[in-house]
Parts: C-alpha cells; structure tokens; sequence
C-alpha cells in the first residue's frame, strides 16, 4: 500500500476509536476503549508494515515538511476558534430561570460535548495533514498514484 493510503487508514482508526470512545462513555465502561485503543495501535503497526517505496530523500522530507506546516497553519485556527466558543460555553452561568431540581447543570453538558468535538478535531487533523501531503507532493513533482 502507498503512504497515502496507510495516511488514510490511520485517520479511519482514529475516526472508529472516537465512536467506540462514545460508546464507551454511553456505557460508563471504560474497557471497551482501551481494548479498542490498544487494537487500534496495532492495526496501525501493521498497516504500517504493509507500506511500500518508502523513499526518505530531500524531496520527501521537503513535502512532509511543508504538509505539516500547512496543517498546523490551518488547525491551530480552526482549533483556537473552538477553544475560543468552548471556554464561552463553560463560562456561561445561568441566572435566571435556574433548572429543576435533579436535572444536570448546563455546563455538563456543554462540556461533555466539547471532548468530543476535540476528539473529532484531532482525527480532522490526521485527514488535513493527507489532503496538504497529496498537494505538495502533486507541487513538487512527486505525486504517489494510489492505485492498488
């Protein structure tokens, strides 16, 4: 498989982990997700294994260099702009009209979505960094077909 394609696959583990952590939560059991975890690491070890012409010559580090970059470029924005309506979120207290009794408070909620959505962002972060390698590496000449 191309690198590419392993890229890809890495983002699809953390995708399914971000679901079985969910589960997990629904459950109150945290087992499922450090099996789920741990599975996943090794599935990525042998996609890992499975990856063919690793070439790591300047014209390869030149285009994870630059996809990283642009990556973090574009995430720490998208991230900060999150963070930025997160700590909104949280810092809103309500004062009037205050909820019945035995309902949970607002700011539970807000936040216990707020993990997730960080969780999405950070494998939104894995697809980024794909989608900037296929486009430096098409710019420098040097564009993997992924056709298996």
């Amino acid at each position: 498989m191309k690198k590419n394609t392993f890229y890809l696959i890495g983002g699809s583990i953390a995708l399914a982990l971000l679901v079985v952590f969910w589960y997990s939560v629904e459950l109150h059991n945290p087992l499922f997700i450090e099996i789920a975890f741990i599975a996943g690491i090794a599935l990525a070890y042998l996609a890992r294994r499975k990856v063919t012409g690793i070439i790591n010559d300047e014209r390869d580090v030149k285009i994870g260099e630059q996809a990283m970059m642009r990556t973090m470029q574009v995430f720490w924005v998208v991230f900060c702009a999150f963070s930025i309506g997160a700590v909104m979120q949280i810092l809103y207290v309500p004062t009037f009209p205050r909820p019945p009794a035995g309902s949970p408070p607002p700011i539970l909620l807000g936040s216990r979505m707020i993990g997730y959505i960080q969780l999405g962002l950070l494998c939104l972060m894995i697809f980024l960094y794909v989608g900037f390698r296929i486009y430096y590496a098409r710019k420098y000449g040097d564009f993997e077909t992924d056709e298996e």
